[in-house]
């Protein structure tokens, strides 16, 4: 949330045309109550694009699950993953696989209501879960209402005494247990997700179930991605090099302006794409220090580019 924007996933589609993106978390009650271009609004160079949904009533999630394939996605995901505050008092995210019987129904009804493949993201357990069978019994009574695909991060959350930046790195990593999911569901599509930082970690994992979801890795070094296509689809690379994917990502930015957009809410998405090149740093303070002027224009990112030495 806050992160995986339309300018960020136009961003990353400069460096892979195969991975599948995924939207920010957008709440039931954002889209029935609130502005739903604003939720909803994409680029057509984003496909194949999923759109991620909270909430955990079944009647608001199969009328946003007809929204998502009234604007055009090609999936419509669920989040029983997220483990913030706000949504375990929204009765979503995390807390909801302690009650697989109502994801059950929600997913049904989204499936009923939509057309479009129906995907749950979820943890291998919270709080007082302990036993793979728990995680096994959750995948497979969420299953019989119509999922086929299971992102599975490989941590348990804890809703008591994280935070959730902490419950992305304090619980342990569990990989055997995604790895044993698909052992015991070879029918459903299984990706497993947490602490993957680069393609080789990704190949190795895809030898043992059929997907891999890269999040933070992604975002904080996005050069990655221009490996992905290549590496893991045996297509020709997208970016030929960094320069070339930001020289590509000027017109977009000079449209965004035009509309009255700022340009940080664009480059703020490429700080991370000259990690560990000499000169990045200072590629990062230009932006930093310039994007976010009420005036300021691409030219502030041309003059980023002129610092790193390898591009």
């Amino acid at each position: 949330m806050d992160w995986t924007d339309r300018h960020c996933r136009y961003f990353w589609r400069l460096l892979t045309r195969r991975a599948r993106l995924y939207t920010e978390m957008v709440t039931t009650g954002a889209l029935l109550h609130g502005d739903v271009a604003r939720h909803l609004q994409f680029n057509d160079c984003e496909h194949p694009i999923a759109l991620q949904l909270g909430g955990s009533n079944p009647e608001e999630l199969a009328s946003c699950a007809r929204m998502a394939e009234d604007w055009g996605y090609d999936e419509v995901n669920l989040n029983c993953g997220c483990p913030s505050d706000r949504v375990q008092n929204g009765r979503f995210g995390a807390c909801l696989m302690a009650e697989a019987e109502l994801v059950r129904d929600c997913v049904a009804a989204m499936c009923d209501a939509s057309a479009l493949p129906v995907t749950v993201k979820h943890r291998i357990g919270i709080d007082h879960q302990e036993s793979y069978n728990e995680l096994r019994d959750f995948v497979g009574t969420v299953a019989s209402g119509g999922a086929r695909v299971f992102i599975v991060h490989a941590r348990k959350a804890w809703l008591q005494g994280l935070s959730p930046k902490e419950n992305r790195e304090i619980p342990p990593l569990n990989y055997p247990w995604v790895y044993r999911l698909k052992q015991d569901f070879p029918h459903l599509t299984i990706v497993l997700n947490g602490g993957v930082t680069d393609i080789p970690a990704c190949e190795s994992h895809l030898g043992k179930v059929d997907g891999v979801m890269l999040g933070r890795a992604a975002y904080q070094n996005p050069w990655l991605l221009a490996s992905v296509d290549q590496a893991l689809f045996g297509d020709a690379p997208r970016g030929q090099s960094r320069a070339s994917v930001l020289e590509a990502l000027m017109p977009y930015i000079d449209r965004e302006l035009a509309r009255g957009g700022r340009l940080n809410h664009v480059t703020r998405h490429v700080l991370g794409l000259y990690q560990g090149i000499p000169g990045g740093k200072r590629f990062r303070r230009v932006i930093s220090e310039n994007a976010h002027l009420p005036n300021a224009t691409s030219d502030v990112l041309r003059a980023a580019m002129d610092y790193p030495k390898a591009a």
